[in-house]
């Protein structure tokens, strides 16, 4: 088992920069082979904003690229998500999830939003 619990989201100006951090916690934290991040948001689909493997390989969504950065502790089982330039449109929530060889595990998600 995975438990997922999010959190550094809230209000945050445009322009201005986040961090979001998810820490991993339970018996099966050793077989995660890969961390990301979703966002879903009204009307809209959940959609992958970036991930990042075991070796330290990441991935980003093009509408993101050069925006976010994510990261992870090993020691402390804790994936972040930098988000720069915050635009309105990254008003979401960010939720994240975890992948082992055959169970997917989700969080509840942190709430982000974007506005002046």
């Amino acid at each position: 088992q995975v438990q997922l619990v999010e959190s550094g989201g809230g209000l945050a100006q445009p322009g201005e920069s986040l961090r979001l951090s998810c820490a991993a916690a339970g018996s099966g934290v050793a077989t995660i082979r890969t961390l990301a991040w979703y966002r879903e948001s009204p009307g809209k689909e959940r959609e992958l904003v970036a991930e990042i493997n075991r070796a330290g390989t990441t991935d980003y969504a093009d509408s993101m690229r050069g925006r976010v950065t994510i990261s992870r502790d090993g020691a402390k089982n804790t994936v972040y998500l930098d988000i720069d330039n915050l635009k309105p449109d990254d008003t979401a929530v960010y939720l994240c999830n975890a992948r082992q060889a055959f169970r997917t595990y989700w969080g509840r998600g942190t709430q982000v939003t974007i506005s002046s």
